[in-house]
C-alpha cells in the first residue's frame, strides 16, 4: 500500500538558508549561491518531527543541507534511525548530464558523485538526479543523458544506493523520454512522477504511462493564490496512481503562499484516503 512522505521543499521557508547550486561560466565550475531563509526547524530536527506528524518517509533536497561532512551526516542518518522514518530520496536540484558542453556535463556527473556518496552516509535509498535541461525533440541530447545516467547508476548500486530520475526539467517533460530513459538504463535507474510537472492537455495520459513505473510520486496539489488546492484535478491524479496499483511512496509537496504546515495539511487530507495511514 501507498504510505505518507514530505519533501523538505514542503518547509523551505522553514529550514534555514537555501544553499543553490549553479554553473558558473567564468571559472567553468559549480558555486553555491545562498538564499537566507528563517531556521525554525533544523534538517536534523526533521525526521523526529515528521515522524510525530504521522509521516513514514522524507525526501531531503541537497540545498538544505547545511554541511556535509561526515561527522554531520553520520548525525543525519542516526536522526533518521531514531524516528523509525526512511530517508527515501535526496533530490539532487542541480545538474545538467544532457548537455552538449562536454566538459560542463564531466563537472557535473563528477559533481552527482560527490553527491551520492554523501547520500550512501546519510542513510539515503535514492538520488534523484535531473536528467538533463535539453530540448525534448534533442535526440543527441537524450542519448548523452541515457550514458550518464547509465554510469551514474552503476556507481550508485556499488554504494547501496539507487538513482531515480523524475519528470523535472525540459527533457523528461514528456512521457515518452522517460520512458527511454528506464528502458535504456534498465535495472540501474529508477523513476519518480510528479503531478505538478507535466504540461498541457495530455498530462494524465503522461502520468498514466510513468506512474506504473514509479518508484516514488511527488504528489503536488495546484494550489490557488491562497494556497489551496485544486481538489478535482489532483484526485484525478491520485485516482491514476491507484489505478495503476502503486504501493511506493505518496511524497506530499506544498510549495503554496501562507503557513507551511497548513498548506502541507489541506494537501494530507487529498492524500488520506489512499494510503494505509494518515
Amino acid at each position: 500500500m501507498p504510505f505518507l512522505s514530505l519533501t523538505s521543499w514542503s518547509l523551505h521557508r522553514l529550514l534555514g538558508p537555501l544553499r543553490w547550486t549553479r554553473w558558473d561560466e567564468s571559472t567553468r565550475t559549480q558555486i553555491t549561491v545562498a538564499q537566507e531563509q528563517p531556521e525554525l526547524l533544523t534538517l536534523l530536527e526533521l525526521p523526529a518531527t515528521l515522524a510525530n506528524k504521522g509521516f513514514a518517509s522524507a525526501e531531503v533536497c541537497h540545498f538544505h543541507f547545511p554541511e556535509t561532512s561526515e561527522e554531520y551526516l553520520g548525525a543525519l542518518k542516526q536522526s533518521f534511525q531514531s524516528a523509525n522514518l526512511r530517508f527515501y530520496t535526496l533530490l539532487l536540484e542541480y545538474g545538467d548530464v544532457s548537455s552538449a558542453d562536454e566538459d560542463r556535463r564531466t563537472s557535473d556527473i563528477a559533481w552527482i558523485k560527490g553527491w551520492i556518496d554523501i547520500a550512501a552516509l546519510a542513510g539515503a535509498e535514492r538520488v534523484r538526479v535531473i536528467a538533463g535541461d535539453a530540448e525534448p525533440s534533442d535526440v543527441q541530447a537524450l542519448a548523452r543523458s541515457v550514458d550518464a545516467l547509465r554510469e551514474l547508476g552503476e556507481y550508485a548500486s556499488s554504494r547501496g544506493v539507487r538513482v531515480v530520475t523524475e519528470n523535472f526539467h525540459s527533457l523528461t517533460s514528456v512521457a515518452d523520454n522517460c520512458l527511454t530513459l528506464l528502458q535504456k538504463c534498465e535495472d540501474v535507474l529508477g523513476f519518480t512522477s510528479d503531478y505538478g510537472n507535466f504540461k498541457g492537455s495530455d498530462k494524465f495520459e503522461a502520468l498514466a504511462q510513468t506512474i506504473p513505473f514509479s518508484e516514488s510520486i511527488h504528489a503536488k496539489a495546484q494550489t490557488d493564490a491562497e494556497g489551496f488546492p485544486d481538489a478535482d484535478e489532483f484526485i484525478r491524479c491520485m485516482d491514476i496512481a491507484k489505478q495503476a496499483g502503486y504501493e511506493g511512496p505518496i511524497t506530499v509537496v506544498y510549495d503554496g503562499t501562507g503557513d507551511m504546515w497548513e498548506g502541507i495539511e489541506r494537501v494530507r487530507k487529498l492524500v488520506a484516503p489512499y494510503i494505509t495511514s494518515s
